[in-house]
């Protein structure tokens, strides 16, 4: 499985939702509402959930083992940090 394709949409508001993130896997599947958070230990991901009928959170999409969660949260804590970083760049004008 290769990740094709991460969409990042930053959150503008304060707290600790940074970006609301969808990744395409092989150009054929699209998982969706993925959150980066900023916790205490630095950010992670948070894999899209529902509240169920007890009134717990559980993931609807998820990796099954640790090793594809972290291939997941890897890339897509680095593209959401060349988001902030294509945020930072100057934008060029030209000389008249």
């Amino acid at each position: 499985m290769q990740i094709t394709d991460v969409r990042v949409r930053k959150v503008a508001k304060e707290g600790k939702l940074k970006a609301v993130v969808s990744i395409t896997m092989d150009n054929e599947f699209v998982v969706h509402d993925i959150k980066v958070i900023e916790g205490e230990k630095g950010l992670f991901i948070a894999m899209p959930s529902k509240k169920s009928l007890d009134g717990e959170y559980r993931d609807i999409a998820h990796p099954i083992n640790s090793g594809t969660r972290e291939r997941i949260q890897s890339t897509i804590l680095s593209r959401y940090e060349e988001a902030l970083d294509e945020e930072d760049e100057p934008i060029a004008v030209d000389e008249m």
